[in-house]
């Protein structure tokens, strides 16, 4: 499988090459499995560096957001292109912790192949097992990279079982390479079960020899169920009977069939890899990835449309076709200003060309849709943070490009004569509300273009303004994308926020008819005001709203002063009777009145009608409502207990469970909103990281007696 040439070419950018020599390949996998670390070793071992970063040093290509150097974790995605026998490699690194999802999702959409990371000491994740099932559902490209494998209570064995066991689906996992130790145990080789080779890095540098009797019960077994797999999972039926028929299979078949069966994500050859020493096994990766790994060619498209959502002709990846990119990632450089990575899909993207940037957004995104034309900047390869710039990028090409001032992460590029929308990726939804305020005045003019900034480069920020509350609220997928979030607002653009309690949009009401009398009778400097007003007020069911209904007899208020007092009841009800909390659910019935023909007036009639009311509510009893909310949770069936206990905690119940494919079960229960609000956090918690919820408003319910009582005594 592996060829012996190093002959890469560091720094030949995409472009450089033609469609069907472009590799774009996501490293995906848990936080901590050495995803970051792998990707260094791959790039010095292709000659891109000249020396392996560390990630506790903060020296990684792959990290250099000052928060992720100072975290000393992946809190965005990183893309670097290499050269690798005569292909262009484009690797784009992912954070493997589950609060930057929307991170990873980018990276799926920027790639043609994934590479799953697992760790030979730590296993895998749910969150690992449950985007394995994703990708199976879209048939990516996929292998796996045992890392880690020069650390204590390395298994690679037993890492290659549990792959077995928990990435579901269809399609064969087997080695493709098994590990060989050195005298004092540490992995210093791999043996190729298809070339029956032994490449050893003991010398510091990879050495290629013809395995020898010693390594013959380590291959026999493992290769003759590698070769089967193969050959099942490229469905070469004639091959299969040449196989079964005791033929001996030319490796170069046998390769064939293997990159046949990847490419359709049919077949997850498994590898090994050791940090330590000299990259131990990155050849073999970059040389699986440039023969094993499909091209932009070779990958299907994702769905492309009008601006206006009519269908259009297919495209490929056909450098010479319309032009159709995408915004996957945008950033704010201190030196060139707004970046934007572009996954260019078809056509060809020229240096200060003109293009047409469509941005389509679901309702609640926080996003405006947008359609202009902008001239684009530099065009550049990446090597992380390094940028090298070249003259185009032509379809399959991952590149950043500079100075497009309107675009989002989410956009479309295409030409101005054929506008073109992409389908947008799947994105997670943000379920844990953060509320800040500025620090200062000077802070508070500054906020609102540094909120503007943050949520065109991350699609899965939303931003609210709840009017009831006043509050602004960061709506984050956890604590650490939150915190990355107010980071990046206090250190990119200078403005300090506080974070603050998220305060609930509670309701008051009428638990009970009540009648009001408002009355205003004044004499000053010869200029009166007269106004009498009597109410009933009567509650209605949840969510009825506001009723206002006229009963007056005999003229006692004159008609043209009946509107007046119907205002001054609604902005009473605005402003609460209790508690400061708007008032729903009732009628007010105007029954009874007085005026006076001189001093009476709108104004008067408006304050009599907002005395009435808050005269009701003295004499009434009134509610006090807090917001519901119905919670859909998607967990294993071990956790489904610990679910429902939990629900009855935060003063909940369970409305109905159902049981789904997967030994998963779908629980759907109604809960306070005040009670949920960290539940994004805490739903982790309880199911281990394997539980997924939607959130849906229910209107509003009571508010318990002792709550309500401690809030209107406040």
């Amino acid at each position: 499988m592996a060829d012996k040439r190093s002959d890469s070419k560091p720094g030949v950018a995409p472009g450089a090459v033609a469609p069907d020599r472009i590799r774009n390949v996501v490293l995906v996998g848990p936080a901590g499995s050495g995803k970051t670390s792998l990707l260094e070793s791959l790039l010095h071992a292709a000659g891109a560096t000249t020396r392996r970063g560390s990630v506790a040093e903060g020296t990684t290509v792959g990290d250099s957001d000052p928060v992720a150097i100072r975290q000393k974790r992946s809190v965005s995605l990183a893309v670097a292109s290499i050269s690798w026998k005569d292909a262009v490699v484009t690797f784009i690194d992912t954070p493997g912790y589950a609060d930057f999802t929307g991170e990873l999702r980018a990276g799926l959409r920027g790639a043609d192949a994934a590479l799953f990371v697992v760790s030979s000491v730590d296993g895998v994740d749910a969150a690992t097992a449950r985007l394995w099932d994703e990708c199976e559902a879209v048939s990516m490209p996929r292998a796996l990279v045992v890392t880690n494998l020069d650390k204590e209570r390395a298994d690679f064995d037993e890492t290659v079982a549990v792959c077995k066991r928990v990435f579901t689906g269809g399609g064969g996992i087997l080695p493709l390479f098994l590990p060989l130790h050195a005298d004092d145990g540490v992995v210093a080789g791999f043996i190729d079960l298809l070339d029956e080779q032994v490449w050893d890095w003991s010398g510091g540098a990879v050495s290629v020899r013809d395995a020898e009797d010693e390594h013959r019960s380590l291959i026999d077994t493992a290769r003759s169920e590698l070769i089967e797999g193969v050959i099942t999972e490229s469905e070469d039926e004639t091959l299969m009977d040449r196989f079964v028929g005791g033929e001996a299979i030319d490796v170069d078949v046998l390769t064939e069939d293997l990159e046949r069966a990847v490419a359709r994500a049919h077949f997850h050859p498994v590898m090994g890899h050791a940090v330590t020493g000299a990259n131990v096994g990155s050849e073999l990766i970059l040389d699986l990835i440039v023969r094993g790994f499909p091209s932009p060619a070779e990958h299907p498209l994702p769905t492309v449309t009008g601006i206006d959502g009519a269908p259009t002709t297919p495209l490929s990846a056909d450098p010479d076709g319309p032009l159709c990119a995408e915004v996957i990632k945008t950033t704010s450089d201190p030196y060139v200003g707004k970046v934007s990575i572009i996954r260019v899909f078809s056509g060809t993207l020229r240096n200060d060309a003109l293009v047409h940037v469509s941005g389509h957004f679901g309702a609640g995104t926080g996003h405006e849709d947008h359609d202009v034309d902008e001239r684009i900047g530099h065009i550049t390869a990446m090597l992380g943070s390094q940028h090298t710039e070249v003259a185009s990028a032509i379809a399959g090409s991952v590149v950043a490009v500079s100075k497009l001032a309107r675009a989002e992460t989410g956009d479309t590029l295409s030409s101005p004569d054929r506008p073109l929308l992409m389908d947008p990726w799947r994105m997670p939804v943000p379920l844990l509300p953060v509320a800040i305020s500025p620090r200062s005045a000077g802070d508070e003019d500054k906020l609102g273009s540094a909120l503007g900034r943050v949520a065109a480069e991350d699609p899965t920020l939303r931003i609210e303004h709840p009017e009831e509350t006043g509050q602004i609220l960061l709506w984050t997928l956890g604590e650490a994308h939150a915190d990355l979030i107010l980071d990046r607002i206090r250190t990119r653009y200078g403005v300090e926020v506080e974070s603050t309690p998220v305060r609930a949009s509670l309701r008051e009401t009428f638990a009970a008819p009540s009648t009001g009398n408002g009355r205003l009778v004044k004499q000053s400097g010869g200029h009166g005001q007269y106004a009498v007003v009597d109410i009933t007020v009567e509650p209605l069911p949840a969510g009825s709203g506001f009723e206002f209904v006229d009963k007056v007899v005999g003229g006692a208020v004159p008609r043209s002063f009946i509107p007046s007092v119907e205002k001054g009841v609604r902005a009473q009800l605005a402003h609460g009777v209790a508690a400061g909390y708007p008032v729903v659910d009732i009628r007010v019935t105007l029954v009874d009145g007085k005026s006076h023909s001189v001093d009476s007036s709108d104004m008067a009639f408006q304050a009599a009608g907002g005395l009435a009311l808050k005269d009701a509510a003295a004499k009434g009893t009134i509610n006090l409502l807090e917001p519901m909310v119905t919670l859909t949770v998607d967990v294993p069936d071990e956790h489904v207990g610990a679910v429902i206990a939990d629900v009855s905690t935060r003063r909940g119940h369970v409305t109905g469970t159902t049981s789904l494919p997967g030994n998963r079960s779908q629980v759907v229960a109604l809960a306070p909103e005040s009670e949920i609000s960290r539940y994004a956090i805490d739903i982790r918690s309880i199911t281990h990281g394997t539980g997924d919820f939607t959130r849906e408003s229910a209107g509003y319910a009571p508010l318990p007696a002792a709550l309500a009582k401690k809030l209107m005594e406040g």
